[in-house]
């Protein structure tokens, strides 16, 4: 199955820039813009969470037999580190499970010089 960046509209509208995507990693990158921030030209929580889900998501759907599609079901992130306006930060999702029914990715945010920004899990479930 191949992975069209097109197909996730959100994730273009962000910025993402998609630079690996295998069954087994997506990396991904982002740059910190100032609409993507909060107070302080810090990059918002929930941008961290939207960057590390499609990052996630294509590795869920790489994974699908055809005819399937994913969803997230379930999130939980950590802040760990801030990154400022105009910097880019780097996503890298990993596969912790990938079941018939479910799969359990783990995405790693960032920042310049390897500082963790955030770490993310998701499950993705398996439609179809």
């Amino acid at each position: 199955m191949t992975f069209d960046a097109a197909a996730l509209p959100f994730a273009r509208l962000m910025g993402v820039e998609f630079t690996e995507a295998t069954k087994e990693r997506v990396v991904g990158r982002l740059l910190v813009r100032d609409d993507l921030c909060t107070a302080g030209a810090i990059l918002h929580g929930g941008a961290v969470m939207a960057f590390a889900d499609s990052l996630g998501a294509v590795g869920a759907f790489l994974n699908l037999a055809p005819g399937q599609h994913t969803t997230t079901i379930e999130s939980k992130t950590n802040f760990l580190g801030a990154a400022r306006a105009g910097a880019t930060v780097t996503g890298t999702s990993i596969p912790l499970h990938v079941g018939g029914r479910t799969s359990v990715w783990q995405t790693r945010i960032e920042g310049e010089g390897g500082k963790l920004v955030g770490l993310v899990t998701q499950t993705q479930m398996v439609l179809g």
